[in-house]
């Protein structure tokens, strides 16, 4: 539970220009789950209580700064330009926090995987009496990191840095993440006589932890799993992260009640909803917004993104659910059928090779296969209204804006472009024409031409 007696606020460094990535993208804007690494951190920062948060930012960062305007405003971005190291990216905070009295923590934009719980202990290390708190991990290779050196009663005494760390300093697998907190006016006037007077001549946050215990202050390392604080610099960091990730929620899902036949070939969002006694069957994958219903059941090589799934419904094998896909109780869709922005009324079905696109489609009504939504003229998007108990045979084109009234039959291969009126017949194409033994003399002449090219 938040101590709501103090207010807290993040910091999120997100200006770095993440050139390992290999990409025109700023780094902490590619995804994990489906979700912009920076959106995590922001999302870490509200489930914790920050009733304030600054995300840093390089002013070239054009895409991430249109990014998270829309989400927090663009009073809540501060620039830092140019880069000169974690401490000077902090201070770059403190006019956008000017006023503000409580706890701070400073965040990464590409480390997705921190857990609220270990935020909350940082914060519990302050109301402990610490003036700053370090989460850290216990490395199984620490190799470069950074180590937290700890005294016998659990203090924090120093961060010593990996190139010039002594024999048995090296040997302490305590690592240092980055992730940093404390009190605001505390850490911003410790910032003020951290100086750039190192190799990289950068101005570095974990200064910090020197100054305050120079003044006397206590400073505490708080541990975390090494998994949880895994940052992305790389493609292949991005890799390691989704599959923390997708291992993780494959465990959760099935602990609540989810059967997932093939679990590691199961792939989901950040968001995904899936409600006990759901089936899963192998090779799914879930895009963000997808909330499935108990008794649904989801199969072979399906693709669902922004849909709803009503209960005792079943999706697949091989089916598309769009966004705004949106299936009451008990719909069935089956093979090669696509659905976007498309609402199903109970029991409906569409079992083959279908489009349906921006649509309503009553209780109980049947799709026949290959039945397409012509939805789009090349400028705007129209809707197509199908009525209850309705039946559209194979091979249909319903050309939007279109409506079939409840229990019409539309008749098989029909191109329908006017309403259908309720329990009617619509039969939408042209007359059957026969020609006696066209076909025969077709296949005749066909043959001697044939013939005749290979003797020449």
């Amino acid at each position: 539970m938040n101590d709501l007696a103090r207010n807290r606020a993040a910091i999120i460094l997100a200006a770095g220009k993440g050139t390992r990535m290999k990409s025109d993208l700023p780094k902490v804007m590619h995804k994990v789950a489906g979700r912009p690494m920076v959106d995590w951190s922001i999302d870490l920062a509200r489930r914790v209580g920050c009733s304030r948060i600054v995300v840093i930012a390089h002013p070239s960062q054009h895409i991430l700064i249109e990014h998270v305007t829309a989400i927090l405003g663009a009073d809540c971005i501060a620039y830092q330009d140019p880069p000169m190291g974690t401490g000077h990216a902090v201070r770059c905070a403190e006019e956008a926090l000017e006023g503000f009295e409580g706890d701070l923590v400073v965040l990464y934009g590409d480390s997705p995987l921190v857990p609220a719980e270990a935020i909350e202990d940082l914060f519990d290390s302050l109301k402990g009496g610490a003036a700053i708190g370090v989460l850290g991990f216990e490395a199984e290779e620490p190799g470069l990191y950074g180590r937290l050196i700890t005294s016998g009663s659990g203090d924090l005494e120093a961060i010593v840095e990996a190139r010039e760390a002594n024999p048995e300093q090296l040997a302490v697998r305590l690592c240092n993440s980055g992730v940093m907190a404390g009190g605001a006016k505390t850490m911003f006037r410790l910032l003020q006589n951290v100086t750039n007077e190192n190799a990289k001549g950068e101005y570095y946050l974990t200064d910090l932890v020197a100054l305050a215990r120079g003044e006397k202050l206590t400073c505490k390392a708080v541990r975390c799993d090494e998994e949880d604080l895994i940052g992305c610099d790389s493609k292949a960091d991005l890799a390691e992260a989704e599959a923390i990730f997708q291992a993780r929620c494959r465990k959760t899902m099935m602990a609540e009640g989810v059967t997932l036949i093939a679990p590691d070939t199961v792939w989901f969002s950040h968001d995904t909803v899936l409600e006990a006694d759901v089936i899963v069957e192998p090779n799914v994958v879930f895009g963000p917004g997808v909330h499935v219903h108990s008794g649904a059941v989801i199969r072979a090589f399906s693709h669902l993104e922004g849909a709803k799934v009503g209960p005792g419904s079943s999706v697949g094998p091989y089916a598309r659910l769009r966004p705004g896909a949106d299936l009451s109780k008990d719909v069935f869709i089956g093979n090669f059928v696509e659905v976007k922005n498309t609402h199903l009324g109970e029991g409906a079905k569409a079992s083959h090779l279908s489009y349906l696109g921006d649509g309503q489609i009553g209780a109980h009504v049947n799709i026949g296969a290959g039945t397409i939504f012509c939805n789009y003229d090349g400028f705007l998007k129209y809707q197509t209204k199908i009525g209850d108990g309705a039946f559209i045979g194979s091979n249909s084109s319903l050309v939007a804006p279109v409506e079939i009234g409840d229990g019409a039959i539309v008749g098989s291969g029909s191109v329908v472009t006017k309403d259908v009126s309720s329990d009617a017949l619509a039969v939408g194409r042209s007359r059957q024409t026969e020609y006696q033994n066209w076909a025969a003399k077709f296949r005749e002449r066909k043959a001697a031409e044939k013939a005749s090219k290979k003797k020449g």
